[in-house]
Parts: C-alpha cells; sequence; structure tokens
C-alpha cells in the first residue's frame, strides 16, 4: 500500500517508520525526488544512513496524534457532520498548542 500512497506524497523527505523499510519503497521514494527517511530495520546487516533531526519530526507528529486522542470528542467522533468534526480538532489543537 506504501507504493501506491507514494505517488500522491510531495515533499522533500518521505519519513517513515522501520515497517517501511524496504529497498523498494526507498527507491520508490528516490525516484520521485523524495529523501527516505526510515529507521533501518535491526536484522539489515549494513544499514542505509539515517537523519535523526528529521526522524524525530516523526516523533513529533506522533506525540501530537497522541495528545488529540485525549480529547473524548475527537477520539470517538461524537460529532455528526464533518464540518463540527473539523471545528472539535481546531479546538483541541488549539489547546494542545497554547500549553
Amino acid at each position: 500500500m506504501a507504493e501506491e500512497l507514494l505517488v500522491h506524497a510531495e515533499g522533500n523527505a518521505f519519513i517513515a517508520d522501520t515497517g517501511y523499510d524496504a529497498d523498494r519503497i526507498r527507491s520508490n521514494a528516490r525516484k520521485l525526488g523524495m529523501n527516505p527517511v526510515i529507521h533501518p530495520h535491526p536484522s539489515r546487516k549494513q544499514p542505509p544512513p539515517l537523519d535523526r533531526s528529521l526522524y524525530r519530526v516523526r516523533y513529533r507528529v506522533e506525540c501530537f496524534f497522541h495528545d488529540l486522542k485525549r480529547f473524548r470528542a475527537v477520539a470517538t467522533r461524537y460529532d455528526k457532520t464533518a464540518t463540527c468534526y473539523l471545528a472539535a480538532l481546531h479546538v483541541a489543537s488549539m489547546l494542545l498548542w497554547l500549553r
């Protein structure tokens, strides 16, 4: 599934978890002009270099989504319409960014 989604991706870097550490995914990212920033799988004998400063961005994004899920209305999606749900996401995001 990663290769299909990669075609629609934009940006200079493809940041992914260890589960996406495959040579074909790395080569597809390079073909699209992206720098693959993927933590190497422990079983690799010759792990490729990892840009740790870019990889930390992935960690921050995951922490943000974890914090968002602590808001009950966001995690369970109580709102019936997409507009109301987006408003709940905006309020929760603002509260997280202001703390």
